[in-house]
């Protein structure tokens, strides 16, 4: 019986990936269609195929019965056969005996309660009956399915009727056979009598369990089964991410892409994330949906953020975390990894007035801080408020620079009236920074009895309503959006309305320039300086 079982294909660089997956260890194996997924996982059954079983979870399932029809001499020869048809390379896109490999599944689930009878009766009618005994606290297949189907949220009893029928119960109900069972309970059925009816030292191929599937079931369905069987290895494909998460202990074997020579696939491009590698869940997550560059941002999915960041950064995976704080951790934890080698990492942040020390120490750990205010910033931009103004004339027939001239004063306008809120926010944010950085080291406080910090709040506001002022006079709207939020202002809505749109379409029509217009994409690249080196190199 084999300890390990090696698993090794080509690079697209001409190397080769060579790992050997030990009893008990688990390999996930996630990447989005296309990638070459389903060829990787044939090729590793193809390669260990005398010790190794493949349980379609993803193709169509069904019983002709749910009865112990067949001889154990036809029960080899399907075997044989299903084994065959799945070394062939058409096996990662067709598969044979789908009905014959639901009755193969029947009937050692059936034998293997047998087998077990048989054995307590025959330690009975021998006499050791402290052996009988014993022998029987070993739970059947049967019984262990029921115990996994309970606890992985699938309401369904099996049980063993006359005849050799397997039948199943609902809540306690009237037994029907299970041949009428839903999809996701016939394949939950199947994967855990395919999984507890291998031989012991198997490795055990499961191809997208989560297919007929919810996550509230497939997840605590495998962890159980893979305690269940801790004699065997587990090689799962998947399209689940929270899987690898769910099982802290497994690695996880991204695969990016694949190459072809004509028809026959050549190489693979795949990184492997290791169970011991020391980076959170959270951070671990991120990698396994991720390409191997990514930026964190602020925000969800839906924000303004994201939807931007994604077409400035084209093949950019672009991860969304709650705040600036978040971003940070993320990048840093992924940079301090080692062993993630192949993961390059950024983030980007809104500027919020920060300081420029503050600046200058993100950058360093590799977060981008905006130049403006905040993303919207960018939304709104006078450049890009122009260009939108003209493609709204080409629709209206009114003249592009008579829109862009009214957006503008009705934004100023908005700044009038909200001024005094601008000119407190920042002075509040100011004041802020400003104790921050005279927070006192352990030296300080060592060798000071008392320490006083003193921020002069009066010459902060004076200087923040000079300057607030001197830019509504000067309609200087690219100045204001720099230092202020004015997202907390009407003054973007009246950008919107002055040309001709809500809030929402404007935003949308600014990443439909950014698409169609190279000289836009440009400008709105040229807001990221070295960032923007850094990730396209």
């Amino acid at each position: 019986m084999p300890d390990s079982f090696t698993l090794n294909f080509p690079l697209s660089g001409g190397e080769s990936w060579n790992k050997s997956l030990n009893i008990g260890e688990i390999l996930f194996v996630l990447g989005a269609n296309g990638a070459g997924k389903s060829s990787l996982v044939s090729r590793f059954f193809q390669s260990n195929g005398k010790n190794a079983k493949r349980i379609s979870a993803h193709r169509q399932t069904w019983f002709t019965s749910n009865a112990l029809d067949i001889t154990p001499q036809t029960r080899d020869n399907l075997e044989r056969n299903i084994r065959a048809q799945d070394q062939q390379a058409h096996a990662r896109y067709q598969q044979h005996y789908a009905a014959e490999r639901a009755g193969v599944a029947i009937y050692d689930l059936i034998d293997s309660d047998t087998m077990l009878e048989r054995a307590i009766a025959s330690l009975v009618r021998a006499g050791d009956l402290a052996a009988a005994e014993e022998k029987a606290k070993i739970p059947s297949p049967l019984n262990v399915i029921n115990e996994l189907m309970r606890l992985s949220n699938i309401p369904i009893e099996i049980s063993l009727a006359d005849r050799q029928k397997i039948v199943a119960r609902r809540n306690n109900g009237d037994p029907y056979s299970v041949a009428e069972l839903s999809d996701g309970e016939r394949n939950g059925f199947l994967i855990a009598a395919d999984v507890l009816t291998a031989p012991p030292n198997s490795l055990l191929i499961i191809d997208e369990p989560e297919r007929h599937l919810h996550r509230s079931i497939v997840s605590p369905l495998l962890t159980l089964l893979f305690q269940k069987r801790a004699e065997c290895a587990f090689i799962v494909s998947t399209h689940e991410l929270m899987l690898p998460i769910d099982n802290p202990g497994s690695h996880s074997l991204l695969v990016r892409s694949c190459s072809y020579r004509g028809s026959e696939l050549q190489s693979w491009s795949a990184d492997l994330l290791e169970s011991q590698t020391d980076v959170d869940d959270d951070i671990k997550r991120d990698i396994l949906g991720a390409r191997q560059k990514i930026i964190f941002v602020e925000g969800t999915t839906q924000s303004l953020d994201t939807t931007l960041y994604s077409l400035v950064f084209p093949q950019v995976s672009m991860l969304p975390k709650s705040s600036c704080r978040d971003v940070e951790h993320a990048v840093r934890g992924l940079r301090e990894a080692k062993e993630l080698h192949w993961v390059q990492a950024w983030g980007i942040v809104d500027n919020d007035r920060r300081s420029p020390e503050d600046i200058e120490r993100l950058q360093a750990l590799g977060v981008h801080a905006l130049s403006h205010f905040s993303v919207e910033s960018i939304y709104f931009h006078t450049k890009l408020i122009h260009r939108i103004a003209q493609r709204q004339a080409g629709v209206t027939g009114e003249d592009s620079r008579q829109i862009f001239d009214r957006a503008v004063n009705d934004a100023i306008e908005a700044v009038k009236s909200h001024r005094e809120y601008l000119i407190e926010n920042a002075t509040t944010r100011l004041v802020r920074h400003d104790i921050f950085s005279k927070i006192p080291n352990k030296e300080e406080t060592r060798n000071n009895s008392s320490i006083d910090i003193r921020i002069d709040v009066e010459n902060i506001r004076i200087s923040e309503h000079m300057m607030i002022e001197k830019l509504i006079q000067d309609r200087d709207l690219d100045g204001i959006l720099q230092r202020y939020p004015l997202r907390e202002s009407p003054a973007l809505t009246r950008i919107a309305a002055a040309v001709g749109l809500n809030r929402k379409k404007y935003e949308s029509a600014v990443r439909k320039l950014i698409q169609d217009d190279h000289e836009a994409l440009d400008f709105v690249r040229s807001l990221f300086g070295k960032l923007l080196a850094e990730v396209i190199e």
